[in-house]
């Protein structure tokens, strides 16, 4: 089973929480899963980090080249690299830089590279194309089981 993974950029601690213990339960440690990220900040990254920690195969989908430039912080560059770095294979997208068509390029071959997603998604449509909304009307779209994850009430910056 491919798990993929979807989800905002900024979250809220409450989700991350959420989130965490969703995939503690369902991709315990030692459970070998096969994860598939595109590595953005956020969901991506925490969810990449998770399956390596259960000794999973990290499997990447990036958006462009010089995709780690549009990382929003220092840490979240530094953490992209480490995870590339430990991922069984990397995907780019045949993209120069960034743009909306880039993320969604990679959203949908994410989707298509995976047996189920998980969103960490507060349920609202995306704030541009190839956002989180996006990716979820696709895999459901495909008829690929979709869990959202997010806590009631919880507002996203």
């Amino acid at each position: 089973m491919r798990f993929g993974v979807t989800g905002h950029r900024i979250l809220p601690p409450r989700v991350v929480d959420c989130a965490v213990r969703h995939w503690s339960r369902v991709l315990p440690d030692g459970s070998h899963p096969h994860g598939v990220s595109n590595l953005a900040d956020g969901a991506d990254q925490l969810f990449a980090a998770h399956v390596l920690a259960a000794g999973g195969t990290l499997e990447v989908v990036l958006p462009c080249e010089g995709y780690a430039g549009s990382l929003i912080a220092d840490d979240s560059r530094s953490r992209f690299e480490d995870l590339r770095r430990a991922a069984a294979t990397v995907t780019t997208m045949p993209y120069p830089e960034p743009s909306d068509q880039a993320f969604l390029a990679a959203g949908q071959a994410l989707v298509d590279r995976c047996d189920h997603l998980f969103a960490v998604w507060d349920g609202h449509p995306s704030r541009g194309l190839g956002g989180t909304a996006d990716v979820v009307t696709y895999a459901r779209d495909r008829g690929l089981p979709v869990t959202v994850l997010w806590v009631a009430g919880v507002v996203r910056v």
